[in-house]
């Protein structure tokens, strides 16, 4: 059996592209929106990893985190804090509470995965071997072109540059001030919303090679993030 994880977040989007990079990595994946919700989790089913936000609608992950650290059945159970802030003193009052692993947004989902590995690990929970990492894509930085399933992509100089950071960092959540930095330099008359235009676009091309997919996932608020 995969080892079971409970995951608090209550932003949708980020739940699911957190949700689909643990069970890709063959974890299962239970997900709750508000802390009240966890705690009715907690008390039904059996986890082996928790994940965590720290800000939610109804409460704060530490909350759940205390609650889960003062109770017999859940005391041991590792605990992954996730946090928008990434200030010290959030991190600094998780660790005191009883987490065992801390991440601030935005974040790698390849590193949130490696990281819950390492706690269940750690927890003596056994871990099936992770998938080796594969991509559809293949980026030829010398022709200055992007393919996908081997095909090239019909791409602007601008979209490839745009394109081209989001496949170095694969996983990770870019803010639109990044990519902007990466694709138009110091060009005044660029903003985020010329971003968000080139997004939107390369999407539409993506489709085109391949129709079933989301590769350019939203996060909002904060950027976008390239799933591969």
């Amino acid at each position: 059996m995969s080892a079971r994880l409970l995951l608090l977040e209550d932003d949708p989007a980020i739940a699911r592209t957190v949700a689909y990079a643990l069970e890709r990595d063959g974890l299962t994946v239970t997900h709750s929106l508000l802390v009240h919700d966890a705690r009715q989790q907690l008390q039904s089913a059996r986890f082996d990893l928790l994940v965590l936000d720290v800000g939610l609608p109804d409460g704060s992950g530490l909350d759940l985190l205390r609650d889960v650290r003062n109770a017999a059945p859940t005391a041991a159970l590792p605990v992954l804090m996730l946090s928008a802030h990434g200030e010290e003193i959030d991190r600094v009052l998780g660790l005191e509470l009883g987490a065992d692993d801390y991440l601030a947004k935005p974040f790698s989902t390849r590193e949130l995965a490696a990281r819950a590995r390492a706690l269940l690990r750690r927890a003596g929970t056994p871990v099936a071997r992770a998938p080796a990492p594969t991509t559809a894509f293949c980026d030829d930085r010398s022709g200055q072109r992007i393919l996908l399933h081997n095909q090239p992509l019909p791409l602007t100089r601008r979209e490839y540059r745009l394109l081209s950071c989001l496949l170095a960092g694969a996983g990770r959540i870019h803010a639109r001030d990044a990519l902007l930095s990466a694709a138009w330099g110091d060009e005044s008359e660029s903003t985020d919303r010329t971003v968000d235009t080139h997004i939107k676009t390369l999407r539409a091309k993506l489709r085109e090679v391949d129709p079933a997919t989301d590769y350019i996932v939203t996060h909002r608020g904060m950027g976008y993030c390239l799933e591969v």
